[in-house]
């Protein structure tokens, strides 16, 4: 797989994780832009993958999320997609 590809499916990982919880916390977007330094906006993109983001955006998410960082980095690529064709 390319990078291209591998870092797309990462960012939709993460964002999964990101929705998952924010889901369980019973936040809006907003809700959860209000106990972080993220816009509502990237919030809704970072957990759809479409939005690429900074080190410090996964500390703010993980802050508003009540999580540490690395749970919303722990998530399973398959080994078959670090193999280059």
């Amino acid at each position: 797989m390319d990078t291209s590809k591998l870092n797309k499916l990462y960012l939709k990982r993460f964002g999964e994780n990101v929705r998952k919880r924010r889901i369980e916390l019973n936040l809006s977007y907003r809700q959860l832009a209000q106990q972080c330094d993220v816009d509502f906006s990237a919030i809704s993109k970072i957990e759809k993958g479409l939005k690429s983001f900074e080190f410090s955006t996964i500390i703010e998410l993980a802050k508003g999320l009540e999580i540490h960082p690395r749970d919303l980095l722990d998530f399973d690529i398959e080994s078959d997609d670090f193999i280059k064709n």
